[in-house]
């Protein structure tokens, strides 16, 4: 049956490396997943384009998509390099560091007819900073944005370790229409966009970001605190959300379904208080369990219906 809507993530599908095992991983992949779950209910789908090895982690990753009901026909497979990998180390007061393996199969996505396709059908796509570390995969991910000019395309900066500089961050705010950031890296994307930020003065910073680069919605998530979302010179403020932590819970892939949920509602042409309140609920209920990826309880889901 054919998806009433599709949501694509575009960039690095990987495994995440933790202590108590492997978890499929990458801030595209979490998106897709997520948007998945939430666009099921619905008749749409989300779709995950990146490239992986022809290794065990590869065929791990597959049987986890096929799991979850989600198609691999959009990501490569490359003969001679690996499934990228991601060593995730937490500490006691839950912050995360990666280390991002180099030279990973997803570094050398390529643009081809079929994703040409994709883009040209897609209704939103979620695409960061990380997968354009290198010269091939900036490429495949800037054609597909550009192509997919009927869609949402939403630039979650995501920034990791060194693999950014201005004049990427620059070149993703010109091809996006929606904007997504958490409030550690305002300061860094402003200074690098030449916006003025002052500490405390977060609505003021997102509303030069906005006007300099013409966006239609930017989101600034904020842990705890919740999202906020900017849209037609107004600030829409989600209901604060404290979902119960179950053990060794941490805030991995939390940014990435409210990136997924904020689609879902953009999509849809839900109000924007609606769109921001089920961001909460899911990047709270992610940020209350262990890992990126878990399955969303039954009433989250049946916020999407209602």
């Amino acid at each position: 049956m054919t998806p009433k809507f599709t949501i694509v993530g575009v960039g690095e599908a990987l495994l995440d490396i933790r202590p108590e095992g492997q978890r499929l991983g990458g801030a595209p992949l979490n998106v897709a997943i997520h948007a998945h779950q939430l666009a099921q209910p619905l008749g749409g789908r989300g779709v995950i384009v990146s490239r992986i090895g022809q290794d065990d982690p590869a065929r791990q990753l597959v049987e986890h998509l096929a799991e979850l009901g989600m198609t691999d026909a959009y990501l490569q497979r490359d003969p001679d390099r690996p499934t990228g990998e991601a060593f995730v180390d937490i500490d006691l007061e839950g912050n995360v560091t990666y280390e991002i393996a180099q030279r990973a199969a997803w570094d050398w996505l390529q643009f081809d007819p079929d994703l040409e396709g994709l883009a040209s059908r897609c209704d939103a796509v979620c695409f960061g900073t990380l997968a354009q570390r290198g010269s091939e995969t900036r490429m495949a991910v800037n054609r597909f944005v550009n192509s997919a000019r009927r869609a949402l395309r939403m630039f979650d900066v995501n920034l990791r370790g060194e693999a950014y500089d201005q004049r990427l961050l620059r070149s993703g705010c010109e091809i996006a229409n929606i904007l997504k950031l958490n409030i550690n890296e305002l300061p860094i994307v402003a200074s690098h966009l030449g916006v003025r930020h002052e500490p405390g003065g977060e609505d003021e910073t997102i509303a030069g970001i906005m006007r300099r680069w013409e966006f239609q919605v930017a989101a600034l998530t904020r842990g705890a605190e919740g999202t906020v979302l900017y849209h037609g010179g107004k600030r829409y403020e989600g209901e604060k959300v404290a979902a119960e932590a179950a053990e060794a819970a941490d805030a991995v892939g939390a940014g990435d379904a409210c990136a997924a949920a904020l689609l879902l509602g953009l999509v849809r042409r839900w109000p924007m208080q609606r769109t921001v309140t089920l961001a909460n609920h899911v990047g709270a209920h992610v940020a209350s369990q262990p890992g990126a990826i878990t399955q969303l309880p039954d009433h989250i889901l049946e916020m999407v219906k209602g």
